[in-house]
């Protein structure tokens, strides 16, 4: 199908009324423009979110609203955000940081969309808006099953991690500029060498970003220990499902999951 229109609207209320009439929302244009030139878009009108509003990064109080238009390389010089940069930086080239958004990396396909695995790991929560209005809705129901046809993600609102709580490994063929193998984050408190709390987010090992619940149970009020940590990454396997691709195959992503987790913690 052929682009026949590019909408530019300068407000969510804007582009919600051309959503509303089935246009195809655009963020950065890093995954959709290669469709496009490819012949393979899905509708014959562009909403292009660009000059919406929506890129604005505001951290206050302990809490983080990173609009969902705002670049990646925004994200990564934000002082108040340092703690997602090693994440960010590992995430293709700073041309492409500089397009691509992080609403557009919720509905990237694993193995890449490493900003929504950490994003998952926080618990965030979308804004998200449409014809039918505004909602709210936790970030793990939107990488599961997307949003409703004329939604779009305006917003993500994180709880920044405390403190020694937050932990991230990305395992790829590069140093950098390369999509995942495995990627773990996690928001893990401990006291007195006892795990108390975890949320564990993994990336490059089933279609879309998953939680490792099998592994938080294992871990809770247990000690990070190298072989608790290898328990937990092999329990986190339940939790998987892993895919071939060009980066890596199936076994061979099941098979350092535990390698990848130990050392998320670890390194």
């Amino acid at each position: 199908m052929m682009i026949q229109a590019v909408h530019v609207p300068e407000s969510a209320e804007a582009v919600a009324a051309h959503s509303a009439r089935g246009g195809w929302i655009m963020g950065g244009g890093t995954v959709v423009m290669p469709l496009v030139n490819s012949g393979a878009a899905a509708g014959s009108e562009l909403i292009s979110l660009r000059r919406a509003g929506l890129a604005g990064i505001e951290v206050r109080g302990g809490v983080a609203r990173i609009g969902a238009a705002a670049p990646l390389s925004s994200v990564e010089e934000h002082p108040g955000l340092g703690f997602l940069r090693p994440a960010l930086r590992t995430i293709a080239s700073p041309t492409i940081r500089n397009l691509a958004t992080v609403g557009g990396n919720l509905f990237v396909a694993q193995p890449y969309g490493d900003l929504a695995v950490c994003l998952l790991a926080l618990d965030a929560l979308c804004e998200i808006a449409g014809p039918g209005g505004r909602r709210d809705a936790p970030v793990a129901d939107v990488l599961a099953s997307g949003v409703a046809g004329g939604e779009f993600v305006t917003a993500v609102v994180v709880r920044l991690p405390e403190p020694g709580t937050w932990y991230y490994h990305k395992a790829m063929r590069r140093r950098l500029n390369s999509a995942s193998i495995v990627t773990v984050a996690s928001v893990t408190r401990v006291e007195d060498g006892v795990v108390t709390s975890t949320r564990i987010a993994l990336g490059g090992v089933a279609p879309r970003p998953v939680r490792a619940v099998s592994a938080e149970r294992l871990l809770r009020d247990r000690p990070l220990s190298a072989e608790v940590l290898t328990e937990a990454g092999e329990a986190a396997r339940a939790d998987t499902a892993p895919f071939d691709d060009a980066y890596a195959s199936a076994w061979y992503r099941a098979r350092v999951l535990p390698v990848h987790l130990r050392r998320a913690f670890t390194s």
